[in-house]
Order: structure tokens, then C-alpha cells, then sequence
């Protein structure tokens, strides 16, 4: 046994010529993988650096739930409207100065207050409209808290939605649209208190449907106006101001939670509608086909309801969702080489572009019930979170895009 354990080790066999070649080859492979895989990274980064980032700036929890925050025009405040736990109204006017908050005034309502604009407003005036949980239509100086400039009881039960035209921007008289859990619509002028100028009300005998999102566009002379209103049910409408009539209505199949034109002082151009079901509408509104209606295009978004959209005011093709998941989604329209084409009929129709998704981020896990992009300070934004806080964000690299 000792000689046998203390003979000659057996030799290896020798590596084939072909074999070797093999190798060599496979060598070369991986090699080449991995710097392509290296080159791809070092792409996938300074495309992630030229890509717009979603940065929260600033944040504030609060005591109340918050359902709606805009900006003051031409200033670093905002307003916040909500509800205390004690089922009353809270209106807050914020300043934002390097990253902090301060509480300039603060007026408490007997009931919650819903929705807010500044549209119908001058700059010199910069006054709130607001629509609260009874139904009513107050406008506010900010300046004096007290007691509103104007009141009206715009509907029976919650006033769900409102918006302004012809103060800030637009042609025309300045006037507010609300729209209210009555299924009805309304368009005031704060000049007259005696009632609405138009109304569009649900027919004798139907089933009222809860109007959730309204929103004025077209208003780019004196006397071209319209307001889109959508419904809990899917319901799109388009009242044309002017005419006195419902121009053109759809149903998206899902009840309808935002909408908004992408400019509202320019002939129409693109009509978005967020809906339940984790999906968006975008409607191409310069062309309308006696057949089919307006050209459209349907985005899935968020997985979860697309509770609004907001329009970059720079920037008429860039606008930004919010989810029902606490989710932002920063969107970008590229137009077709064609707007229009004629079909076999000789209609023209339109033709859609398409949507591409430039940045998305999660802030919450609460649904975010409100979005406002400052008009002054390109990528400023400020949002209300149904966690009981709102925060003021910016949005980078958006003149690149």
C-alpha cells in the first residue's frame, strides 16, 4: 500500500486545440456582455439625470382633512380649505419662505368647505371662491375673513366642484361654474346676485346623477365660452355657453373625477378626463367628426382612481395626474404630423398623438385630493394629501422636456 500511495501522480490530460479555441471564444463573449451591460448602465443613468425629478420641498400635517389647496396669484402664499373633526369649515392662508411654513390668518365655517378657485378673479383682488358641503357659493376677500363679498345657494346638497374664467385668464366676463351632488350645473357672475346665468339641469323625472368635475374652456374672444362637466356615472357634457345648449356628450364608462382643457383662454385643444378604475381620457378638441365625436385616446394610470389632472401652465402639453394610491404621475403630449385627416365621407377627423410618461413618484398612501401648479414659478406645486397633510414640491428640468 505505501508503494502504491507513493507512485507518480496520474498526469492530466492535455486540452484540446479545438477546445481551447472554444474557450477563448466564450471569454471573449462575456467580456463583451459585461461592457455592454456597463455601457447600458452608464446610459440608464444619464437618462434618469436628464429626466424631470418629482422633489417634495416641504410638508405640514395638520389637524384637518384637506380637500382642496391653491396659489395665491403672483405671490409665495397659498390656501388651504378642509374640515375639522368637528364637521366645520377651515379656511388657512400659508407663506412658504425657505422650506417653512407660516400661518398668516385662519377662519373657521359652520360647515366643510370643498373646493376653491381664483379664476374668475382680477389680479388686483385675488379673490377665493369657494363651494362648501351645504351647497353654498361664498367669494372671500382674504384680506378680511369675516363674512363673504358674495353668497349664493348654488345647490341642494354638497357642492362637489367649481372653477373660474375671466379674471385671471379668458375673454369675457369673469364667471364661476359649481357643480353639485343635485346632478345639476351652474355658471354665476359674481356682478349678479340674483341667480345663475345658465344652468344645466337634469330632465323631469330622471335620476340625478352627482356632477363630481366641471371645468371651463374655450374662452379665447368675449363670446366663446363653454364648461365640460363630467358625472359619477361616466357622463361627459359639453355646454356651449354661447349657444345655450349641450354641444356634445359621451360616457368613459367610469364615473369621472377630473377634468380640465389644457388652456382655457385659446380655442379648444385637448379636453383630459381622470376617472375611476385607474385610467385617463385624452380628447383632441379641434376637430369633431359628425359620426364619431371628438378623437380620443384612453391611458391606463396609477393602478388605482385618477382622482384629478393639472396642466403645467409653461407648458400646455405637460400635465401631471394624481392617484387615489398617493401617487404623482407626470405626463407629456407629442402631437401627430397630422392633426386631421378626411375620411372616405369627406368628414374630417381627428388624429391623436400620443402620451408619454416622463416621471412618477409615490408621496403617500392616501388618495392626494388636490393639485395646483404655481403660474409664477415654473414646477412650483402645491397638493393636498388626505393623510391630513399638504405639501409644496418642485418639479425639475421641465423647460428640457
Amino acid at each position: 500500500l505505501r508503494e502504491t500511495h507513493s507512485s507518480a501522480a496520474v498526469p492530466r490530460p492535455a486540452v484540446a486545440a479545438a477546445d481551447r479555441v472554444r474557450l477563448a471564444e466564450r471569454a471573449r463573449e462575456l467580456a463583451s456582455a459585461m461592457s455592454t451591460q456597463d455601457h447600458s448602465q452608464r446610459e440608464t443613468g444619464a437618462d434618469m439625470m436628464n429626466k424631470p425629478q418629482i422633489i417634495e420641498h416641504a410638508r405640514k400635517a395638520v389637524t384637518q382633512t384637506v380637500y382642496e389647496t391653491r396659489w395665491v396669484p403672483c405671490s409665495a402664499r397659498f390656501v388651504v380649505l378642509g374640515s375639522p373633526p368637528r364637521g366645520t369649515g377651515l379656511i388657512q392662508i400659508y407663506n412658504l419662505s425657505r422650506g417653512e411654513f407660516s400661518l398668516l390668518h385662519e377662519a373657521e365655517k359652520p360647515s366643510p368647505l370643498k373646493c376653491g378657485t381664483f379664476g374668475a378673479s382680477s389680479l388686483a383682488e385675488r379673490r377665493l371662491a369657494t363651494g362648501d358641503f351645504t351647497g353654498k357659493l361664498n367669494i372671500w376677500d382674504l384680506e378680511n375673513l369675516a363674512a363673504p363679498v358674495f353668497a349664493a345657494q348654488a345647490h341642494a346638497g354638497l357642492l362637489n366642484c367649481i372653477d373660474g374664467v375671466g379674471g385671471l385668464k379668458g375673454s369675457g366676463a369673469p364667471e364661476i361654474v359649481t357643480g353639485g351632488k343635485d346632478g345639476s350645473v351652474k355658471v354665476w357672475d359674481p356682478r349678479q346676485a340674483d341667480g345663475p346665468v345658465a344652468s344645466m339641469e337634469p330632465k323631469p323625472g330622471d335620476v340625478a346623477r352627482d356632477c363630481w368635475a366641471v371645468a371651463f374652456g374655450d374662452s379665447h374672444s368675449a363670446s366663446d365660452r363653454v364648461v365640460a362637466a363630467g358625472y359619477d356615472n361616466g357622463d361627459v357634457k359639453l355646454l356651449d355657453l354661447r349657444a345655450g345648449k349641450v354641444s356634445w356628450e359621451t360616457n368613459v364608462q367610469n364615473g369621472v373625477c377630473g377634468l380640465q382643457f389644457d388652456r382655457q383662454d385659446i380655442e379648444m385643444n385637448k379636453l383630459v378626463v381622470t376617472t375611476l378604475e385607474s385610467r385617463y381620457r385624452l380628447y383632441d378638441m379641434r376637430t369633431h367628426h359628425p359620426t364619431f365625436g371628438y378623437s380620443m385616446l384612453s391611458q391606463e394610470a396609477h393602478e388605482s382612481t385618477v382622482w384629478g389632472v393639472s396642466h403645467l401652465p409653461q407648458n400646455r402639453d405637460v400635465f401631471m395626474t394624481c392617484g387615489g394610491n398617493g401617487s404623482l404621475e407626470l405626463w407629456k403630449y407629442a402631437y401627430p404630423a397630422a392633426r386631421r385627416v378626411k375620411d372616405r365621407d369627406g368628414h374630417e377627423k381627428g388624429v391623436l398623438g400620443s402620451v408619454s410618461k416622463l416621471q412618477k413618484t409615490t408621496i403617500s398612501t392616501q388618495p392626494i385630493s388636490s393639485f395646483d401648479w404655481s403660474a409664477d414659478k415654473e414646477g412650483l406645486c402645491v397638493m393636498g394629501v388626505l393623510d391630513q397633510t399638504f405639501r409644496v414640491a418642485l418639479v425639475t428640468k421641465l423647460s428640457k422636456v
